[in-house]
């Protein structure tokens, strides 16, 4: 694909060429290397404003500028709109102002990273960072904040914190488009309004829709955006009611559960996580429809002065690919400590992400502490007070927690503690992991123990995991499980089968978790025909197709069903590598990986990409001694940034992959 590139002032994409003509000063204003994007001391623009000059009866001008660059962060922007001026740096006095008292916690994040003042509710002066929200609450504000520049004392400002200020890093300057896709057009229109703005842990509505849309306008204006096609899929309130039942037919790729709907297409300044981040006049304004919006806005300044030690003049439109971008953690087989996961989550927000999974409870171990079954904790695990850290934690950084309580597999650490559960096959022989589900004291105790969690985790979705539930990777689960194909028949009907069973286990576990969350299961736990079908609005979490009867991703897609990328061919890190894994490597993951391959290595039609929630990169600890947690930290680095990139645009990136690795280089420095 044609990469654009700035050319003496203008943008070349798709072989289209716009030029201005004009001297070009330095610095991350413009498009050189020199500080503040003025011209070079040594200039004869310069030298005719320096008033030391001996010959002074030359006329005076003022700095001349070029046009600017994206800002350099990862993920890339979507869309910058470039101008000519100064671009914005960190100064002394400057301060981090809001229009909205409730963007304090954002506010004062980014001060203490940049070593700015928080200055409260305040009109921006020259040198300053001010966030706001758009929509409803701004406009019905009186005594509004979000004027022009001000002047005069800073009367209620402090230090935010101490720390050392973010400055520039060295090495590679990147190239000139950050987005991909076709040949840019202007960016217009602020970000859509009326999203909830609640921070929380992710009962807000989420969303922010799929591949953008065209952008079209005169040539040369934007650069970053490009046209995308295909469904963008669709955006719901945690704590809708959940339909029940099963989906019939062929629904086709547009078809949704009751009260759905298909998005309609949303460029990069549109969705309830869109910001807009303009840089004019040396003060930065960050608005957004949601607090998640201003997070994102004040990940990309953060990173932008880490990287140049500026942000360029300016708009940035940005906005997700898609609503979902997630990293799963394996605690159950290896414990890793709350600071370990606590630094993780730190390294997500300023990526981007918005979900961090839990797989707490395998046949290895129970990391999380209970009141209602201390029987089954391990004893490495982390304390409720811990996790109540993390979860706030994650809370700040606009990121959902999802826990994982697997069943009715990987039930190990919960069967150890109560035997009588074990699934017994015909000889008697005990099935490893598998729970009996026939027995109702097994569902008791499952339910309990996600009510308990259910209160810890206050976020709008859930994992209930449901794979390799071993009775059902026979041949023949009725010959080798008679007992359990009886209480199949018994409770659901003579036709009924153990697949059936599972189904309703399925069923019965999501409903405790309660409609107003969105829950997940993998997808070997959904199954092709029988008696009883899994809830529509269950979310499939696609990691494989290698298990008997394995079903095509398009099936699920096809039944109208929400899907998350787990593949395991390019988002797993499995230590040890077991079982022909292979540790996943970034440049893979950038080069030829896209939310919709789903499974192997080959793309759903794009008519489906709407249906593709997100993805996530996980971590499985098969081999827990394999590495160490700084092994596994160092090892995710890269994998992490390529699926951030691609989970925030789809298309091809503009860099390089050895420019996209010095980028993150400079911006971990």
């Amino acid at each position: 694909m044609p990469r654009a590139a700035l050319v003496g002032g203008g943008v070349v994409a798709a072989g289209a060429v716009a030029l201005t003509i004009g001297l070009w000063p330095a610095g991350p204003g413009g498009a050189g290397h020199g500080e503040g994007g003025r011209e070079d001391s040594k200039s004869p623009t310069a030298a005719a404003t320096d008033p030391h000059q001996k010959d002074r009866s030359k006329p005076t001008s003022s700095p001349t500028y070029a046009l600017s660059k994206p800002p350099s962060t990862i993920p890339a922007v979507r869309e910058h709109t470039p101008a000519r001026g100064p671009g914005w740096r960190p100064e002394d006095e400057a301060r981090v102002v809001v229009g909205d008292p409730g963007l304090r916690d954002e506010a004062e994040l980014l001060a203490r990273e940049l070593r700015l003042r928080y200055g409260g509710e305040a009109r921006p002066r020259s040198g300053d960072v001010q966030l706001d929200l758009t929509g409803d609450r701004a406009a019905d504000r009186t005594g509004s904040t979000t004027g022009g520049p001000e002047t005069g004392a800073d009367t209620d400002a402090s230090r935010a914190g101490d720390g050392a200020r973010i400055g520039p890093a060295t090495g590679d300057a990147g190239t000139a488009r950050e987005g991909g896709g076709a040949q840019p057009g202007p960016g217009t229109g602020s970000p859509g309004a009326g999203a909830e703005t609640g921070k929380g842990t992710g009962t807000a509505r989420e969303g922010g829709g799929a591949q953008p849309g065209p952008v079209t306008g005169g040539p040369g204006t934007a650069t970053g955006t490009g046209p995308a096609t295909g469904d963008t899929g669709r955006s719901r309130t945690a704590g809708s009611g959940a339909q029940s039942g099963p989906a019939t037919g062929d629904a086709g790729p547009g078809a949704g559960r009751a009260g759905s709907g298909a998005r309609a297409a949303r460029g990069p300044g549109e969705g309830p996580e869109a910001y807009t981040l303009v840089v004019k006049d040396r003060v930065v304004r960050i608005t957004a429809p949601t607090q998640a919006g201003v997070f994102h806005g004040t990940r990309t300044l953060k990173q932008s002065v880490r990287a140049d030690g500026a942000v360029p003049e300016g708009v940035v439109r940005d906005a997700p690919a898609k609503p979902r971008r997630g990293f799963m953690l394996d605690m159950a087989r290896k414990h890793f400590s709350a600071d370990w996961i606590e630094r993780r989550i730190e390294e997500l927000g300023d990526l981007k992400y918005n979900e961090l999974g839990l797989h707490f409870s395998d046949d290895q171990a129970f990391r999380i502490a209970s009141e209602s079954h201390p029987e089954v904790v391990s004893a490495d695990h982390l304390t409720k007070a811990q996790v109540r850290r993390i979860v706030d934690l994650a809370a700040s950084r606009h990121i959902t927690v999802v826990p994982e309580i697997d069943s009715p597999g990987h039930l190990g650490a919960v069967l150890k503690a109560h035997p009588d559960l074990r699934l017994r096959d015909t000889r008697g022989a005990v099935t490893q992991g598998a729970v009996d589900i026939g027995n109702p004291k097994a569902a008791r105790i499952v339910d309990e123990l996600l009510r308990e969690y259910a209160e810890l985790f206050p976020g709008g979705r859930w994992h209930i995991g449901a794979d390799e539930y071993q009775a059902l990777v026979v041949r023949d689960p009725e010959a080798s499980y008679p007992r359990l194909a009886a209480a199949a028949r018994d409770r659901l009907g003579p036709a009924a089968t153990i697949q059936d069973l599972a189904t309703r286990w399925l069923n019965d576990r999501a409903r405790v978790i309660g409609p107003a969350r969105d829950v997940r299961a993998w997808n070997d736990g959904f199954f092709r025909g029988g008696t009883v079908a899994a809830d529509a609005d269950l979310e499939v979490a696609y990691w494989t197709g290698k298990e008997i009867g394995a079903r095509d991703p398009v099936e699920y897609l096809r039944e109208g069903r929400d899907v998350l990328n787990y593949n395991d061919e390019f988002l797993y890190y499995v230590l040890g590598e077991p079982n022909d894994f292979t540790y996943p490597t970034g440049r893979r993951i950038y080069e030829q990986w896209t939310p919709r391959v789903l499974r192997g290595t080959t793309p759903v039609p794009a008519a489906y990409d709407g249906r593709i929630l997100g993805g996530s990169f996980a971590v499985w600890c098969d081999l827990a001694g394999a590495q160490t947690q700084d092994q596994v930290a160092r090892g995710i680095r890269m994998p992490l940034r390529a699926t951030a990139q691609k989970l925030w645009d789809a298309r091809e990136p503009s860099r390089s992959w050895a420019d996209f690795e010095r980028l993150a280089g400079r911006l971990d420095g």
